[in-house]
Parts: C-alpha cells; structure tokens; sequence
C-alpha cells in the first residue's frame, strides 16, 4: 500500500472515530437520519447506509431493546429487593480510611481484643455465637488471594459477576456425570449465596446471579472480596479466613505459607468434610489439589509446589485463647460496639507474667490469689495485666479482677508521705525520725518485727518499712491534708467508717484500686506529675510497622528455605 493511500485511511479512521460517540447520542433518541448525515459527512454515505440498514434488520432491534429492558429490570428489582444490612454497612463507610471499616459491627463479628501487634488475647463470639473475625484483603497473606482467586475465580476482576463460560463449563460438566461435579460459581456468586440463601435449584440459581449483579453494581471488587473474606464458611461456627486461621493455625491470616493458605482457599467448598482438625487426610488432598493447580497456571514454581506438599496439615481443635480475660472482659463491657479492640500488651510479657504468677500461688492455700499489673513507664502504657493468678478457678477466685478491686495498700504508702513531707520542708534528708512506742497516745501501731531502732534517718526507716517514723511523720504533715494530695493525684484513697482521714492510712487503713497505686508510683518516675494508665494503644502505627518488618523476615526465611535444595 503506498504512503498517500495508508494516509487517507488513516485520514478515514480519524474521522469514523469522532464521528461514533454523537452517533451514539443520535441512536439513543432514535434520530436515524442524523446519524446517516453525520458519517455520511465524515466518512461516505456508505457507512451511514450500512449503519441504517443494519437498525432495520430485527436481531439488531431485539438486542438493543433487551439490554435496555434488562437494565430496567435490575433497576426495578434493586428497588424492591435490597442489598440488605451487611451490604449497606460496605457502602455506607465505603469513604473511611479503616482496613476493616465494614467490621465496627459487632452484630456481625465477634469482638476481639489483640495485643499491641494484633495477636489474638480473648474473643466474644456474636449474637448467634458464630466466630467471625474482622480482616480485609490488605491484611490477608497475598499467597492466600493468589489461591483463591486461580482456584476459585480466574476472571474475577474482568467479569461483572456472572462468568458465562464458567456456567457453561459447568452445566456440560454435570450434564455428562448426571450429578453436580461444578456450580460454575464466581466468587461474587458466592457471596450473594452466603448473604442471601436460596435453595439448590435454577430458580434459586438464578437469583444468585441476580444478587451477583446487583453486588457488582453497588460494591468495588475489593469490598466484594472482602465480603467473601470475612463470612466465607470454615467448618461449623467458624467464618471468614481470619477466623479459620486464629482457630485451626493458630496465627493470623497475614502469616499463613503457602500450604496453609492453600488449605483455607479450598475449605469454604465443603467445609464439614474437609475441617483440617477432624478429617486431615481430606484437608491435605483437597489442599494438594489447589497447590498444583497454582503450579500448573505458573502462580507459584514447581520448586514452591514441592515444598508446599510436603508440609502436612496440622489444624487445632476449635478454642479461644484465654490472655488477659479479665482485661478483655472489661474492654469490651466498656466498648461493646467496637469489633477489634487493640490494647497495649505485649503477649510475650503478659504469657510470662501469667505464668509465674501462677506458680507463685500454687504453694498457697485455696481462696489466696494474686495481681500483677506491668507498667512501661516512658509511654504509660499496660505490657501485662494479671487481674487474678488462675482465672476460671473458684478456688482462687478466677473471676475476681484485683486490678480493680478495692484493697489495703498497706505500707506502700509510705514514699508519698515522706515525699510530701520533704516537698513542705518538713523534714529533709538527714532527719532524725523516732522509732519508739506511742505510749499515751489514741493510735498506738507497732513494727512488723515487733521491735524498736530507736533514732533513724527517713532513708533508713523507708528501707525497712518502720511504721512508727511514718507515723510521725504523717501526724505532723496532716491526715487530712495527705488524703486530699492522693486525691488530686487523681487515685481514689477510700477511707471506711465515718470517711474522715486519720493517722491509718500511713499503714494502709483506707482501700485503693491497684491500677490507682501504680499510677502514683508512676508519678514518682515522672517528676511528680500523674496521668491515667493507658490500657489502649496510642499509636498503632509504630507497631503496625514493626509487625510489618517481622513479616517480611518471616517471608524472606521462607524464600531462603525455599531456595536452600538447589542449592544443593
């Protein structure tokens, strides 16, 4: 073809290309003529004449009449059936920032309380005692969505809910066994399964594919896979991936390998008879089947498949991790519409704590606990909170939360009264305190030892906790005058009978919360200045970014195992 010729077609196309968005226009409001003038102008009357006979053929008229006709139909049943609660909830904090925006619903999800990094301390199943995790595909593990979407879904970002070949695929498949081998389900189908149930039959079948387009009309592909993420069925009252993998796995959905995440990609399929903890030898089938259709499609290499069948499939019996109860309990009494709930704790430090606690009252006798309660003081943040030595255990009294139980402080007192003293110049350091009997007065206290020191320094009788010199010491501060300083402090020193300070409090002769005291003792590290102690994480993002930092040298340990045999 010559230049001049390649030129005048280039020339024509130009032209055409212009010439079709307002023809388009013109055929909406059936002005014919205007679209035989307009190509005609543009690119000949041959186009127009072919444009204009191919309106008057009927196949053409019937397919333009039926999609319109269609899309009136979805409209008018989107009217009449909505998308429901579940959807709406998507839609409506569809602008949020939040990962997990459409999971503040706790009729929904179960409430969880995580530590500082997100694991798992305690969880409340919902209303209907499902336990549904809240997570989102920015928090779920890639390996596990590349499973799911090559073993579930192919064309899930192309289709518009409905894949007809997978229909047709599926309806040849079950047509020459006689029995249903393939529902040719998308993945949008699935969920519009799962939010609205319909019994197995084509009238059923096809309101899930109504509900699928109407899902794809109102939801992004992300907030879909969400859905999908979140109420897929696991096995019994377990939902959504994040549940399965804090169940079975005992970790987060964000750290599952490839093995793992194939077994939860295939396990909404028939979820009683592939549950990894009661019937492995199917799981580990069923699982091997997705890890080598991921090696046929080229998702993953055949060296990562190898690896991947070899792990065996170990899945826990359904519980729920029980760290912190009685803090988690508190928190979600106190936030009750809140689904994830992240505290400040550390779960290494509080699994310690906990433990030896526990075997620290194990020689004592019954109806003798114990409370431990760990304060970070550069952030006034809770690392560890041991509400009660054996939670669950009568004998201990496991339900008692002695964090905020009103105690006796006993002598622990004692620093801030001697800190007062020396903010008035009462005493100073070089002070010398009596530590003789109290004879001929109202309040007569004794030692711990029984014993008297005679003359002592305000070091000296601190140090070995003398309860005489802080007597003393509190008699010529004020009772009163000591009481109302503790309470401005911002901790609540309860004095019993007529409620009037006096000289027992030095000794404990009031109740106070244990939270109220570390608070003061806090203040001590603080230049004297008190604030709340924080059980909330203040700010997640240093956290989230060190979480973030381990799962990638997790994931690089991986590789580097993954490569080690060719090395060989």
């Amino acid at each position: 073809m010559s230049r001049l010729k390649r030129r005048r077609w280039r020339n024509r196309l130009e032209a055409l290309k212009r010439a079709i968005p307002t023809a388009i226009h013109a055929l909406a409001n059936s002005r014919l003529s205007a679209i035989g003038r307009h190509l005609g102008q543009h690119s000949g009357r041959r186009v127009a004449d072919v444009c204009c006979a191919l309106w008057r053929r009927l196949w053409v008229k019937t397919v333009c009449i039926g999609l319109m006709a269609i899309m009136l139909s979805l409209w008018v049943l989107d009217r009449c059936y909505p998308v429901g609660p579940r959807v709406q909830a998507v839609m409506d904090s569809a602008n949020q920032a939040s990962p997990q925006r459409h999971a503040n619903n706790t009729q929904d999800f179960a409430q969880v309380v995580t530590d500082r990094y997100g694991r798992m301390l305690r969880a409340f199943p919902d209303q209907q005692g499902v336990w549904r995790y809240p997570t989102s595909h920015v928090q779920v593990d890639q390996r596990y969505q590349q499973a799911l979407l090559s073993y579930e879904d192919q064309w899930f970002y192309y289709h518009p809910g409905v894949n007809p070949l997978a229909l047709i695929r599926a309806a040849w498949q079950n047509w020459r066994c006689d029995c249903v081998v393939s529902g040719g389900s998308t993945i949008t189908m699935q969920v519009a399964r799962i939010l609205y149930p319909h019994p197995r039959t084509l009238a059923g079948k096809a309101r899930q594919m109504a509900r699928a387009l109407q899902l794809e009309w109102h939801l992004s592909k992300s907030q879909i896979l969400d859905l999908y993420l979140n109420y897929a069925p696991m096995g019994g009252v377990i939902e959504g991936v994040e549940a399965a993998a804090q169940t079975y796995l005992d970790k987060s959905a964000a750290e599952l390998s490839l093995a793992e995440s194939a077994l939860l990609a295939v396990l909404p399929q028939a979820p009683s008879r592939l549950r990894p903890d009661r019937h492995p030898q199917r799981a580990k089938a069923a699982r091997d089947k997705v890890i080598k259709r991921l090696s046929d499609n080229g998702v993953i290499t055949a060296q990562e498949a190898e690896l991947a069948l070899m792990e065996p499939v170990l899945a826990l019996k359904p519980g729920v991790p029980q760290h912190a109860p009685l803090l988690a309990r508190r928190l979600v009494q106190q936030q009750p519409q809140q689904a994830v709930i992240q505290t400040s704790l550390d779960l290494d430090v509080q699994m310690e704590v906990a433990d030896l606690l526990k075997r620290y009252v194990q020689p004592l006798p019954d109806h003798h606990s114990g409370v431990v309660l760990v304060l970070e003081n550069s952030s006034n943040q809770v690392a560890a909170y041991a509400g009660t030595a054996d939670f669950g255990n009568a004998a201990r009294w496991g339900h008692v939360d002695m964090v905020t139980a009103v105690r006796s402080p006993g002598s622990t007192m004692k620093p801030f009264i001697y800190g007062l003293a020396l903010d008035r110049g009462i005493i100073h350091g070089a002070s010398l305190l009596s530590d003789v009997p109290r004879l001929r007065e109202d309040y007569q206290p004794g030692n711990f030892s029984n014993g008297f020191f005679g003359p002592v320094t305000p070091r000296q009788a601190l140090h070995q906790s003398l309860n005489l010199p802080a007597v003393q010491v509190l008699e010529q501060l004020g009772s009163q005058v000591f009481h109302t300083a503790i309470r401005n402090a911002g901790a609540n020193y309860r004095i019993p009978g007529d409620g009037k300070a006096n000289l027992s409090l030095a000794l404990g002769g009031g109740g106070v919360r244990l939270e109220d005291l570390v608070m003061l003792y806090h203040g001590l590290m603080n230049q004297g200045q008190t604030r709340p102690i924080q059980y909330l994480l203040k700010s997640q993002q240093p956290m989230k970014q060190q979480r973030q930092q381990q799962r990638q040298q997790n994931q690089q340990q991986w590789q580097t195992s993954a490569q080690a045999p060719a090395s060989h």
